[in-house]
């Protein structure tokens, strides 16, 4: 990868609607819930894309009424996006950008086909399912809950 390693961490993340199927209740999470949630065997996938493909990604957003990312900040009006930030700085047509995602939606899933020629690809074997119990674990060692109240990344007007 040309201006990130694989070691750098990713500058946003991006999932579905549709790739989460049910929510997590209040109270303990077993690894039954987390696979209620993520039943598929979607493994993880680093994209590296251009600012101008992370527009097109936003205005999938926008069109969709919002999508589950992280590190990307956007302001929809009318199915139009009006301002997008990632990690809190304006998005550059041209700077490339690490995308964190998983591998149906790298190959064109839920009609993304946008995502389909990255600058760059790597693929990982790990499950995105394994990689969310790895996390619930840490927080549970740590003495941490979920927080999954909304903080505001999508606005829509």
């Amino acid at each position: 990868m040309s201006e990130h390693n694989a070691h750098n961490p990713a500058d946003l993340a991006f999932a579905t609607k549709g790739g989460i199927r049910n929510d997590l209740k209040a109270g303990d999470i077993t690894v039954g819930h987390i696979f209620e949630v993520m039943p598929f065997e979607n493994t993880l996938t680093i994209l590296e894309l251009k600012g101008s493909q992370i527009r097109q990604l936003a205005d999938y957003i926008a069109t969709t009424h919002g999508q589950p990312i992280a590190g990307m900040t956007l302001k929809i009006t009318g199915n139009k996006v009006q301002d997008i930030k990632i990690k809190g700085q304006a998005i550059e047509d041209d700077k490339l950008y690490k995308l964190v995602t998983y591998d149906y939606l790298a190959n064109g899933g839920d009609n993304l086909t946008l995502l389909t020629q990255p600058v760059s690809r790597a693929d990982y074997p790990q499950r995105m399912r394994e990689g969310l119990i790895e996390y619930v674990s840490e927080l549970t060692k740590e003495g941490k809950k979920v927080n999954a109240e909304l903080d505001g990344r999508i606005k829509i007007n």
